[in-house]
């Protein structure tokens, strides 16, 4: 009996060690999350382009273009290409797969704790290369913003890829 557990026990670590081994070399499901593709994440950035200083209102609706708040401009930009978000950032965080920050792609969604909310996931942008989102806070409204300044880099929570 005691040699049939550790038997058993020797192929349970084996089995464990090599999915393990097989997704750290990114066969598992994790690795394997398509990106948006180019000309997709090209549509979706150049779109989210149009809004460049539409001003920020918290609590936006997302009937109306004249203002956003940070996920109702996500909803609205990602519609255009035929997503369906919810509505807040928290929400937004659960759709599409896990993506890791060194392995962003143009298009992914990019997500922030808020501090002065409870540290929740309240804040989500668009990734569009070079370490910077397209996203709309504060003054200015829809701008570009660098992930790695001081603020940003220091709330990030996540991000999320959808694919096509």
């Amino acid at each position: 009996m005691n040699q049939l557990r550790t038997m058993m026990k020797r192929l349970l670590m084996l089995t464990l060690g090599t999915a393990i081994g097989f997704a750290a070399l990114g066969f598992g499901d994790a690795g394997q999350a398509d990106a948006l593709s180019k000309s997709t994440a090209d549509k979706l950035v150049n779109y989210a382009d149009n809004y460049l200083g539409t001003p920020y209102k918290f609590g936006a609706s997302t009937s109306t273009t004249r203002y956003f708040d940070c996920s109702s401009f996500t909803k609205h930009v990602f519609k255009h290409i035929g997503y369906n978000l919810p509505r807040t950032a928290k929400e937004q965080a659960k759709v599409g797969r896990f993506v890791s920050k060194s392995n962003l792609k143009k298009g992914d969604l990019v997500f922030f704790r808020v501090p002065s909310r409870g540290n929740i996931i309240g804040h989500v942008g668009i990734y569009v290369g070079n370490g910077k989102m397209i996203h709309t806070y504060g003054a200015g409204g829809v701008k570009f913003s660098s992930i790695n300044t001081t603020y940003w880099k220091n709330h990030y929570a996540t991000a999320r890829r959808l694919g096509d």
